[in-house]
């Protein structure tokens, strides 16, 4: 058989890359969707409501990013196993991650129970607190179970099966949607129980996808192999530190960015009801929109982990090559919808007025980060599937709290151009991550640089 050319070994990975990414962009999407729902109740119920689940989301997941980033170590690491042909060794690392998102959901749920103490302190609008308070208080017993839910879904994309996540996601919005729409409103003789109705409906869905997930796992013949359940260890340390490792960086610069979003809600919580929940529509919109490049950011970082374990270097390079033309793609549909749609779509949030004009011109400035922020998600992941974590962490603190904050924060509150500044800063960080990520990419994803930073993996032509 003839050796494949470059171009059409590059449309292989293109298409290699789409089939794993499609799901898990589709798993991301019904997960983006989880706030669009929380949102739309919310709205609908009323402006108070809505303004609350927007400061109330952003301190939920600002505190969930750390632990979402630090098990994204879990796909680069099997991947590179399965790559390597060392699938024993995935069911021990597994059972170690188990502990890990365990003590991770723990420790979360004592964060999220003490932050409504935190809201007075910040300046949040008095009128919002209670809301707030109710929200985080139902939804903080979803959290061990998101944490557990995290950690087999990484496990699965490792392995290149990104079908439970799509399903699971999309099966959890079935749960979601009409116990939230019941309990929000008070419906079917319920008590009308407001946003506290949208944390708890939350926290059930939680719930109800770690277990559909687990169930799953113990009994497919695809995971059979791995005898993921059949054994018990105890927390071990080198395993749980080599985790650990790679993931808290990873963490840490998946909190950087998502921290910049969530910070930018609470100052912006400080200007009122109408502020807020335009924020919150923007937001919501923007978050399901990168929920595509992040999808195919994950099946990045699986498709180089999975090159590297098997020492093909032309391989690394274009697998992350690929990740950025689907990327692309839809980054530039994005935008084109918010440039065209943005009235629209902010009219589907609430019916209030002031809501709606506010939030469709936030809108427009969301558009404007799509490439930068489809560019630095996806050259971020391909780092991952290097286990390049620990400098890409310092480059996302220094464009997300070095520019994008101080200029969104000059801009929105010093200069007074309020929520629109803010997304300016936004902007300013996310185009700053771009440029960083993609040229340490570049850098680390040389052959000689690879040759020299995994010597135990001999490095070939990918042919």
């Amino acid at each position: 058989m003839p050796t494949p050319t470059t171009p059409s070994r590059f449309r292989h990975d293109v298409r290699r890359t789409a089939t794993l990414a499609a799901p898990l962009a589709a798993g991301h999407l019904a997960s983006g969707l989880v706030s669009l729902v929380d949102a739309v109740v919310a709205g609908h119920h009323g402006t108070a409501t809505l303004a609350a689940v927007s400061v109330g989301a952003a301190l939920f997941w600002l505190p969930m990013l750390a632990p979402m980033g630090t098990l994204m170590a879990l796909p680069p690491a099997v991947s590179q196993l399965d790559g390597a042909g060392r699938r024993s060794e995935i069911g021990p690392l597994f059972r170690q991650a188990l502990w890990l998102a365990l003590a991770l959901g723990a420790l979360l749920f004592g964060l999220v129970s003490a932050t409504p103490l935190l809201l007075v302190p910040m300046g949040i609008a008095p009128d919002i607190v209670p809301g707030v308070t109710a929200f985080l208080h139902a939804l903080r017993w979803g959290v061990p179970a998101f944490t557990l839910y995290l950690c087999m879904r990484y496990l699965s994309d490792g392995l290149h099966w990104s079908l439970p996540t799509m399903l699971l996601g999309f099966g959890g919005l079935c749960v979601l949607a009409p116990l939230a729409y019941v309990l929000t409103n008070g419906l079917l003789g319920f008590s009308e129980l407001g946003v506290a109705g949208i944390g708890i409906a939350t926290s059930v869905m939680f719930w109800a996808q770690a277990l559909v997930f687990a169930l799953y796992l113990a009994m497919s013949k695809r995971f059979a192999d791995l005898q993921l359940f059949t054994h018990w260890h105890w927390p071990a340390g080198p395993r749980l530190r080599e985790l650990i490792r790679t993931g808290l960086p990873i963490g840490v610069t998946v909190t950087m960015e998502g921290g910049l979003f969530a910070v930018t809600a609470l100052l912006i919580g400080r200007l009122g009801e109408v502020p807020a929940a335009a924020h919150q529509v923007a937001l919501n919109v923007a978050t399901l929109c990168f929920m595509l490049p992040f999808g195919i950011a994950e099946a990045t970082t699986v498709r180089v982990g999975h090159a590297l374990g098997r020492g093909d270097a032309p391989g690394v390079r274009r697998a992350a090559f690929a990740g950025l033309t689907l990327a692309m793609c839809t980054q530039v549909f994005s935008a084109s919808t918010m440039l065209l749609g943005h009235h629209a779509i902010a009219s589907l949030y609430s019916a209030d007025p002031a809501v709606i004009a506010l939030g469709g011109s936030l809108l427009l400035y969301a558009a404007l980060f799509q490439l930068p922020d489809g560019v630095q998600v996806v050259s971020a992941g391909a780092l991952r599937g290097l286990k390049d974590t620990r400098v890409p962490m310092w480059l996302a603190v220094l464009a997300y709290w070095g520019i994008g904050m101080p200029v969104g924060a000059w801009l929105g509150l010093g200069w007074g151009w309020g929520p629109r500044g803010m997304w300016l800063g936004l902007t300013a960080g996310l185009l700053v991550a771009a440029i960083l990520m993609a040229r340490r990419f570049l850098r680390s994803s040389q052959p000689q640089r690879l040759t020299n930073t995994f010597p135990h993996l001999p490095m070939t032509d990918g042919a």
